[in-house]
């Protein structure tokens, strides 16, 4: 697979961001990816979606939201990875990069979001309609992005586990706030993190479809 990967550091406001961005050869697209609290750009399941991405032709975005001091902070209080807001300003400012950076400022952009980072990257979207043409969320909270949720206009995926009961209700609901083009598919024997044999790649493989469909139209 035909790639380059570089370690960029991003300036978003008053903070600069550590970022792993891929490139294909001849991308269609780029996927910037919001992980879930608690997480970093090194969170494996994001990773292993990020690849299966790459192989077709989509570049990525995997991205500390946070600084280290601010990580150090949030360790001890948890106060930021469930400050929705807060993480979407910084989401939106990374977007406006990818708008100016010459390597990606021609490509339309996904975004991905996990758990709570998938309310930040509705509420993105929502502040970013004419830069993001499509989300998928998954395990995500989308419930979180609030009134933010009635201004979304790109294409959106929920991906929701099926033994997630609670969540997929709160999917269902967020579903019917979104007003565009929405779909919710849940993963059968998946609980919330898709551990279970063949689950992540079956969010990968839809990831993919998604994106492929909306960013490369």
């Amino acid at each position: 697979m035909d790639v380059r990967t570089s370690e960029v550091t991003i300036p978003v406001g008053q903070v600069r961001l550590v970022a792993d961005l891929v490139l294909p050869a001849d991308p269609v697209g780029v996927v910037l990816f919001a992980h879930g609290s608690g997480s970093s750009r090194h969170s494996p399941r994001n990773t292993a979606v990020a690849r299966v991405l790459n192989g077709q032709a989509l570049g990525t975005v995997l991205v500390d939201l946070l600084t280290p001091a601010e990580d150090v902070l949030d360790s001890r209080t948890a106060e930021l990875r469930f400050d929705i807001p807060f993480l979407a300003d910084r989401l939106s400012g990374i977007v406006d990069w990818l708008g100016a950076e010459p390597s990606t400022r021609q490509l339309p952009i996904g975004l991905f979001g996990a758990s709570t980072g998938a309310a930040a990257a509705l509420v993105s979207a929502s502040a970013r309609p004419e830069q993001v043409r499509a989300v998928v969320s998954r395990g995500g909270r989308p419930d979180l992005a609030g009134a933010a949720l009635a201004a979304v206009r790109a294409p959106t995926l929920l991906l929701v586990g099926g033994l997630d009961e609670q969540v997929i209700t709160l999917n269902e609901q967020a579903r019917d706030d979104l007003p565009g083009q929405v779909e919710l598919r849940v993963v059968p024997g998946a609980t919330h993190l898709f551990e279970e044999p063949g689950t992540l790649e079956q969010v990968a493989d839809d990831a993919t479809d998604w994106f492929a469909r909306h960013l490369a139209a």
